[in-house]
């Protein structure tokens, strides 16, 4: 049957207007960068925020990255069930008001308390695009393609990290420290027009639930009735808590540990470059050989790794040379790149009816664990790279018994 003519119209409207699967993973991937660029583009100015608000301690300027992880994984449990109830573009304008709030308040900063409320405010907003833009890859893509879809997410995210410390030193040297922020206040308005602009709902209303306390309680006990959703999340959050143990270390080591100064951005773009080209070829990989199989291969390979590096590391007084630091951190850190699509494509595989709240919690769940295991990591900072190669080897030892674990039996029934 022919169409009608005004149907026609808006088909031809609507192709015309729809973002293409690049414009779609570019917008996804600026939007969840967010996270590493309100980070990693203020690492080379920690000495400095810690100088002018008077932290006395080096080692608590690295609240200043962690707090920001702790208000996102409060956030991601309101902002996750909000996106099921209106839609999932409310909940991430919502999220970037948020954002932009915290921003303002670290950029006019007095004291130490204040810029981590900032901070928080930040984590809480950037909550929102990391919870509900899971969910709204899961509305459109499931199984392999899904884990293709995070894997070009994950190397267009990972681009960010890899220019963000050069891009915070450029403006520490021309405007401060409080440039920086101002800087994350441009980059959410921009992301946030594009999205509002170009990226269509993809929850339809007649598949939106209730926001209530009783449906947030039963989805979380489904949740945790799911073995594979819950042992993926561990393994995630694991994983994570190694990322962030060294991003909280990483100026200490490179800047201070090997005196590198200015030179630090380079060395941290290059360990950032591992991640991005990983991302890129678990892409391909992934319709290949599946998740399960990456994950199990990059996990035995990071752990065998860290074990060996702990050993060298002890012999050389926790100071090996340069070269040999980074050439282990680069396989690692590419080995953990593959891991990072694949552990959350696997997560949230069997919560296609739990989308948005599924990824709240469990995003949720993540955070708290690596924020934990990460501050853990960073605040035994000693002047050596001991803490963060140990505490490699333990938490991607832990991840490999919780996958056996994960897969050792079938589901049990969901509950309804």
């Amino acid at each position: 049957m022919a169409q009608a003519p005004t149907e026609t119209i808006l088909t031809s409207v609507k192709s015309r207007t729809s973002p293409t699967f690049l414009e779609f993973v570019v917008v996804i991937s600026m939007m969840m960068s967010l996270t590493a660029l309100s980070i990693d583009a203020m690492l080379p100015a920690l000495p400095q925020i810690g100088s002018d608000l008077e932290i006395a301690n080096p080692n608590d300027r690295q609240l200043i990255v962690s707090v920001i992880f702790l208000g996102s994984a409060v956030g991601q449990l309101f902002f996750g069930p909000l996106s099921d109830r209106t839609g999932r573009k409310p909940a991430i304008y919502a999220g970037y008001a948020l954002y932009m709030a915290g921003s303002l308040v670290s950029v006019f900063s007095l004291n130490f308390p204040m810029m981590l409320l900032g901070r928080v405010l930040q984590g809480l907003g950037i909550s929102a695009p990391q919870a509900v833009t899971r969910a709204l890859i899961r509305d459109q893509f499931e199984g392999r393609k899904m884990a293709r879809v995070m894997s070009f997410t994950m190397m267009v995210f990972i681009l960010v990290p890899m220019v963000a410390p050069t891009i915070g030193q450029g403006i520490l040297m021309v405007s401060g420290w409080r440039g920086i922020f101002g800087s994350f206040l441009f980059f959410a308005l921009v992301t946030l027009v594009w999205f509002v602009l170009r990226i269509p709902e993809t929850l339809a209303p007649g598949d939106r639930t209730p926001f209530s306390m009783h449906r947030i309680v039963h989805a979380v006990r489904e949740i945790f009735h799911i073995r594979s959703a819950i042992g993926y999340t561990l393994v995630a959050g694991l994983v994570n808590g190694v990322f962030l143990g060294y991003l909280n270390s990483s100026q200490q080591i490179f800047q201070e540990q090997y005196g590198l100064g200015d030179l630090f951005p380079l060395f941290f773009a290059l360990n950032s470059l591992s991640l991005g080209l990983a991302s890129f070829t678990n892409a391909h990989l992934v319709m290949r050989f599946g998740m399960v199989k990456l994950a199990r291969w990059s996990l035995g390979v990071v752990f065998g790794l860290a074990v060996v590096f702990v050993g060298l590391s002890l012999l050389l007084a926790g100071h090996p040379p340069l070269w040999g630091l980074m050439a282990y951190l680069m396989v690692s850190f590419f080995c953990i790149g593959i891991l990072f699509g694949n552990i959350n494509a696997l997560a949230m595989q069997p919560l296609g009816h739990l989308a948005g709240i599924g990824a709240a919690v469990l995003g949720s769940l993540t955070t708290l664990i690596s924020t934990l295991l990460g501050t853990l990591i960073g605040r035994s900072y000693n002047g050596t790279v001991l803490p963060l190669i140990i505490g490699m080897a333990l938490l991607t030892g832990a991840s490999i018994f919780v996958i056996r674990w994960a897969e050792q039996t079938p589901e049990p029934p969901i509950i309804r």
